[in-house]
């Protein structure tokens, strides 16, 4: 029977060298890809980024060692279209957005597919730690074994489809166990430091890069307290995230904090601690991985990457979904993704608004 062939996704971390490696091993006929995204500072940035020159000299490298073929493939203009553009956009509208969930959706699975069709494949794979079951005449996405890797939150918009052409080859690996493989195999990059942060603003300044992209300078407006009363003068609500303590600008006589950005009034609102605790909000884009059996129903809900489930009811409605938490929840953020879980199975989620 003919080998399988798979599109791997290599960044030129060891994440992803490792997948490559364990799909050769398991008789798969692999192909290499890097995807050129993004040109930033590489000199400056270089071990705090990803989609470098150095990075993808250091998948065609682990490629030769495999004795598989690598290309390049350049998505840069697709990229700042579908998720610099509309990170711009959101921060402009007062949301703080995951553009790794939207870089995931739109190209490093959504354009990945695409070239692997091209290209005659019969899979894509990445480095991410998730898993993928087939049961009950459906696929599911899973959380890692590891939980401490677990990466389904940055997943939720995948599909029935994609999930059946994806293989996860890391998804009951712990990351030294990777390491170790990478090691042993003499990869170049066995002990490459993850890539942190969002990789076109490897230093975080998210409001000077938005500047420098559009050549405006925000607008100035007000503060306003829970209450609505004046409470001084912000810099442009792109500075600014739901709660958020520091860089207001301004000294209070106790902590105070983001609670709320209008960008149609241009207004921050600003309260304590207790005010950023919430039991109900709303998201749209509801992506839901399976038919769900009803409109309304509970399950765990992360609101944020990372963050610990909350329990939940939720209510499916036309592209979007209310949702009531049985405790409250810090900071449920305006743009940021709330991700169904039962268990360990992502159900589905949706952009908090």
């Amino acid at each position: 029977m003919k080998n399988k062939k798979v599109l791997v996704a290599m960044s030129g971390g060891v994440d992803s060298s490792v997948a490559a490696y364990l799909l050769t091993k398991a008789g798969y006929e692999c192909i290499g890809c890097t995807m050129k995204l993004y040109d930033g500072k590489e000199d400056e940035y270089k071990e705090k980024t990803c989609c470098t020159a150095d990075d993808a000299y250091d998948a065609a490298s682990v490629c030769r060692r495999l004795g598989i073929p690598h290309y390049v493939f350049d998505f840069r203009e697709e990229f700042k279209k579908s998720v610099i553009d509309a990170f711009i956009s959101d921060y402009e509208n007062g949301f703080t957005p995951n553009p790794c969930i939207c870089c995931n959706e739109k190209l490093k699975f959504g354009r990945l597919a695409e070239r692997a069709e091209v290209l005659g494949c019969d899979f894509i794979a990445t480095g991410h730690y998730c898993r993928i079951v087939f049961d009950n005449g459906e696929y599911r996405l899973k959380k890692a074994l590891d939980p401490s890797k677990d990466q389904s939150y940055v997943l939720y918009r995948m599909d029935q489809k994609l999930l059946s052409k994806t293989l996860f080859p890391l998804s009951e690996l712990e990351k030294s166990e990777v390491r170790r493989i990478a090691e042993e195999n003499g990869f170049i990059n066995a002990q490459k430091k993850e890539s942190q942060d969002i990789c076109f603003i490897p230093d975080g300044d998210y409001a000077a890069f938005i500047e420098s992209v559009t050549g405006k300078t925000p607008k100035p407006g007000d503060f306003i307290g829970v209450d609505g009363g004046y409470l001084g003068r912000h810099k442009g609500i792109i500075r600014y995230t739901v709660g958020q303590r520091k860089g207001l600008g301004i000294a209070f006589g106790e902590p105070m904090y983001v609670v709320a950005v209008n960008a149609e009034e241009n207004t921050v609102t600003l309260g304590r601690e207790e005010d950023l605790y919430k039991t109900r909000f709303s998201v749209r884009d509801v992506n839901m991985i399976s038919a769900p059996q009803s409109q309304t129903f509970c399950c765990e809900v992360m609101t944020r990457y990372r963050k610990k489930p909350c329990r939940a009811a939720v209510e499916l409605c036309e592209n979007g979904a209310d949702i009531t938490l049985d405790e409250p929840q810090r900071a449920p953020t305006p743009g940021q993704a709330a991700v169904f879980y039962d268990g360990d199975t992502v159900l589905g989620g949706g952009v908090i608004i």
